[in-house]
């Protein structure tokens, strides 16, 4: 039996990964503030999305969840929210219609600000300062003023989110995810690539399957018109997440509502740390990543915590191994899970375990081995009878050159032409528009007939 929970009850466990404020009292304020504050979602919506995970855990959906790897204030923008919602609208049409899939299609947006870092302190040429922990805690430029934590941050990530939903949401409902505009999602800078063309070959048959529902009296479905999207975040600040618990008035349960999905990250997995007794008592859909150090016995006890009552909308195993290792590291982990009979959401991330410094000393991620990792995680559960249920991955709309590779091929040399992340490389349209189709394809194979 797991001992109360509350809202607070990580306090007096151990924590990892957090910044040292030199304020506690402009802190203790800006929580207080926070907590005063309209929630950024809803318990319900949480419930939905909770909903939507049992279908994909059972094999009749699948989990698109993709984004940004940290949000930045500098670069917010209407213009770049609308084109990473709409690579992730492509990518989510190409797995429907081409693999016949039911996607459930999740955003690394609105809260994913923080980043853990391998070490508290980076130096350059003899000085040393606090490493740079994402926007809602310092400031990259590497002098003192700017790498102090600053609680006001905080407040900053909590308004940046809440414009973020609106528009979202906006997006989502308001006719610009209608299908009727699946030729329009195109973003300019791809429309001369091979990969537009399949893509716009697809839109032309999802057209024609369009015009013969409206000669037919059935194009007036509000699934054609509009769609469900939801946010998530790495729950790594534990003061900002506790901020914005609240008790549903209907079911009376506890829900985090900074986001629909909250993650426990490969660095804060400790089965008796903070992080994960904070996530142990909210009802909203969660994420453990699971790295190749993942003990098997650590991983049971894990969804015992988390998920006490074995139920499959629950936990999604977030899996980021590299692509040398998922096939020494993943089936031993799948085997004890099956094992136990425990109900759990599996999905790929591809990114974390496939970074690499390019020989022009950017840090950069080869388009191959995430393509590879994919694969292999796929054949290990086709070997063990479970189902890869999803996908997660670091993207943006944006037409950048940081990940290596693709169908028009980025190179080392190239990587300075866009590089514009503040953190972790991440896949451009075209990128992540071939791993939908590759994803697609595989999945016709693997789903549950």
């Amino acid at each position: 039996m797991n001992p109360p929970w509350s809202p607070t009850s990580w306090r007096s466990k151990p924590i990892q990964q957090q910044p040292e404020y030199p304020d506690s009292a402009h802190l203790a304020k800006v929580e207080a503030t926070l907590a005063s504050l309209p929630p950024l979602v809803f318990a319900g919506e949480a419930r939905a999305l909770r909903s939507q995970f049992a279908e994909v855990t059972q094999g009749r959906a699948f989990l698109l969840q993709g984004g940004d790897c940290a949000e930045s204030f500098a670069e917010f923008s209407a213009p770049k929210i609308r084109d990473t919602f709409k690579v992730l609208l492509q990518m989510a049409v190409v797995m429907t219609f081409a693999a016949g899939c039911p996607v459930v299609k999740v955003g690394r947006m609105a809260g994913q600000f923080a980043k853990p870092r391998s070490a508290g302190m980076e130096t350059i040429d003899g000085l040393s300062l606090p490493a740079y922990r994402g926007d809602i805690v310092n400031g990259i430029d590497f002098d003192e003023r700017s790498r102090v934590p600053d609680p006001e941050r905080l407040m900053q990530a909590y308004h940046q989110s809440t414009a973020s939903l609106n528009l979202l949401r906006a997006f989502a409902g308001g006719g610009f995810a209608d299908l009727h505009q699946v030729h329009k999602w195109n973003l300019d800078f791809i429309a001369s690539s091979a990969l537009s063309e399949k893509y716009h070959q697809l839109a032309d048959r999802i057209d024609q399957t369009l015009a013969f529902m409206r000669a037919c009296g059935l194009d007036d479905a509000p699934q054609l018109r509009e769609t469900s999207f939801f946010t998530a975040h790495e729950a790594l600040l534990l003061n900002y997440e506790q901020a914005f618990v609240r008790q549903d008035s209907l079911t009376g349960g506890w829900y985090d509502c900074s986001a629909h999905m909250l993650w426990i990250g490969d660095r804060t997995r400790q089965v008796d740390g903070a992080h994960v007794e904070f996530l142990r008592g909210v009802g909203n859909p969660i994420g453990v990543k699971v790295g190749p150090s993942m003990d098997t016995d650590d991983l049971i006890r894990l969804i015992d915590i988390l998920n006490p009552d074995n139920d499959p909308g629950r936990l999604n195993l977030i899996v980021r191994m590299g692509a040398d290792k998922v096939e020494a590291g993943l089936p031993r982990l799948v085997r004890a899970v099956q094992a136990e009979g425990r109900q759990v959401l599996w999905s790929s991330d591809p990114m974390h375990g496939n970074t690499m410094k390019a020989s022009s000393g950017y840090k950069t991620r080869d388009f191959e081995r995430i393509l590879a990792e994919v694969r292999q995680f796929f054949e290990v559960h086709r070997a063990e009878g479970s189902y890869p249920g999803g996908i997660h991955i670091e993207m943006t709309g944006q037409n950048v050159t940081e990940c290596i590779g693709g169908s028009r091929p980025i190179t080392e040399d190239g990587l300075s032409d866009r590089y514009h992340t503040h953190c972790d490389p991440r896949l451009n349209a075209d990128q992540s528009l071939e791993l939908a189709f590759m994803i697609a394809e595989t999945l016709k194979r693997v789903r549950p007939t």
